[in-house]
């Protein structure tokens, strides 16, 4: 299948196109973006333009910032594309709600993707936890911002969901691993004198669930989740790359969170299903929520 690739940012060149360019399932036949290109693929910097002249893109895939999202995806729907969203889906639970009922009205497939799911430890993670009594949990997801969104001052304006962009990779296996759902008991988010989201968040859940998030972390990054359980510790390293149980590493076949998105999207293509889980999003709306919010020293790039 064809497909648009819109969004030509440093996520899309990292892993998108790589991912699209060695699929025997799709096409990458159009970019939309205002600078970005690929080599060798028609580039447009207008999206309406691209819709109108590329009837034969049933697919477009949106690697925007959150809050532009939904009038990027609305358009795409109304015009009969299937859409796959980047993590996390939208700027609101309501409007990626909204966008759910215009693709099961409009007969298109909508996938709100969560990457970190896919990562080689997770599936086998979810099945040895399905029938265990779980003690306790933590997550420590903490990462260096200037590394990763250089220069991106969206990710601290309002809707850019600050810590909880990286954070909700954290919370989209969390919610995914665990055989039972925990609800936010207590937050505390931190929040430079000068941005409109946390930099930094500590985040108690029901079931002795807890999280330390930090996008201030320099050298070696953490993207950790421990599970404790009456059969011992299980443990996600490297964002769900590396499993242990026990302490023993279970080799878990290759890594290919970003080519296993793109094999889901056409599954449900094909099938003619929509795959719109809002579970991680939801605990990042609760923590902004229930949150006690801590002003911290300015930040910046």
């Amino acid at each position: 299948m064809n497909i648009a690739l819109v969004g030509i940012g440093k996520i899309a060149v990292d892993q998108h196109v790589p991912s699209i360019n060695a699929s025997s399932d799709w096409t990458l036949a159009a970019t939309v973006s205002r600078s970005g290109t690929v080599d060798g693929v028609p580039a447009f910097t207008d999206f309406d333009q691209m819709l109108t002249e590329r009837s034969d893109i049933p697919v477009v895939s949106l690697c925007l910032p959150p809050v532009p999202r939904y009038d990027y995806a609305a358009k795409a729907i109304a015009g009969g594309r299937h859409v796959m969203l980047e993590k996390p889906p939208g700027a609101t639970l309501a409007e990626v709600q909204a966008l759910d009922a215009m693709a099961r009205d409009a007969g298109v497939t909508l996938f709100a993707t969560w990457h970190s799911r896919m990562a080689k430890g997770v599936a086998p993670a979810k099945a040895w936890l399905a029938d265990k009594q779980i003690e306790a949990a933590h997550i420590s997801w903490k990462e260096d911002v200037r590394r990763w969104h250089p220069g991106q001052q969206w990710v601290f304006e309002p809707g850019g969901m600050g810590v909880f962009d990286p954070g909700s990779n954290a919370l989209s296996i969390m919610t995914e691993i665990l055989p039972q759902p925990v609800h936010l008991r207590q937050a505390e988010l931190l929040f430079p004198s000068n941005c409109d989201t946390p930099i930094a968040a500590q985040l108690t859940w029901t079931g002795k669930v807890t999280g330390d998030f930090d996008w201030l972390q320099e050298g070696p990054q953490s993207w950790d989740i421990t599970v404790e359980t009456d059969a011992g510790t299980l443990a996600l390293h490297d964002g769900g790359a590396r499993l242990l149980i026990n302490g023993q590493e279970v080799e878990a076949g290759a890594d290919r969170e970003y080519p296993a998105l793109y094999d889901r999207m056409a599954e449900l293509v094909e099938t003619g299903k929509s795959d719109v889980d809002l579970s991680p999003m939801i605990h990042v709306a609760d923590a902004l929520t229930l949150g006690k919010r801590i002003t911290v020293e300015a930040f910046h790039f």
